[in-house]
């Protein structure tokens, strides 16, 4: 079975869940990009800098719904700079 990733953002948009093999397929597709990724890229602008959204995926709808979708925005995601594991 192929995973319909664009089906799958629209239903995230519109605040389904998807199932366990669904999350599993992103994340092995998303593995494999990453992969292949350099670990400094070009963003052209205009861009909208976003700070650390902790993982909470309401957040992250609602700065698409503020700032427009990817990829009519370009987004640069910082991540979490600060420690806190047992060292903070």
């Amino acid at each position: 079975m192929k995973l319909d990733i664009d089906a799958c953002i629209e239903r995230l948009y519109a605040g389904h869940a998807l199932s366990e093999w669904e999350v599993t397929k992103v994340c092995e597709l998303l593995q494999e990009l990453l992969c292949d990724e350099p670990n400094v890229v070009s963003i052209p602008a205009p861009v909208t800098v976003v700070g650390d959204v902790h993982g909470q995926f309401h957040d992250l709808v609602e700065i698409f719904a503020i700032g427009g979708r990817v990829p009519s925005t370009n987004y640069l995601f910082l991540g979490d700079y600060v420690d806190r594991g047992q060292h903070s």
